[in-house]
């Protein structure tokens, strides 16, 4: 399986062919479908508007959250359309990693001239973690 490193640089190159061939300004839906493209053509599987499941305890919420995009399963994209990126957002994105086991997500903000203004890689922060809350298998 590919490194997240790796993962990380294919994505990234995929965001900045769309934004320049697209451009600021649409709706957040119509960007993810061209990312996914992009994402696929540089050899990499993705899957969008995922719905991830929530096991707390012994319940097993199947939708519990959904992200915009997951690359090779192991990172998480969210599609935002916004001035800047909130302390919600960031908080809202260590949430779905901790969930879903994964160790990276980006925020990409489309709605910017520069798109490297409008891009934030989130590690997952082991403060976060809970033993009451997994990713069910």
């Amino acid at each position: 399986m590919i490194a997240e490193n790796r993962i990380s640089e294919l994505l990234l190159k995929a965001a900045f062919n769309v934004h320049k061939n697209v451009g600021p300004g649409l709706m957040t839906g119509s960007y993810i479908p061209c990312l996914a493209y992009e994402i696929r053509k540089s050899g990499l599987t993705v899957e969008c508007h995922k719905k991830m499941p929530l096991v707390y305890g012994d319940l097993k919420v199947n939708v519990g959250y959904a992200v915009d995009l997951l690359v090779e399963k192991r990172v998480l994209v969210n599609i935002k359309n916004c001035e800047k990126f909130s302390d919600l957002d960031m908080a809202k994105m260590q949430t779905y990693l901790k969930l879903s086991g994964c160790k990276m997500g980006y925020l990409i903000n489309f709605n910017v001239p520069t798109l490297k203004t409008g891009i934030r890689r989130v590690l997952f922060s082991h403060i976060y973690k809970s033993d009451a809350v997994r990713t069910a298998s």
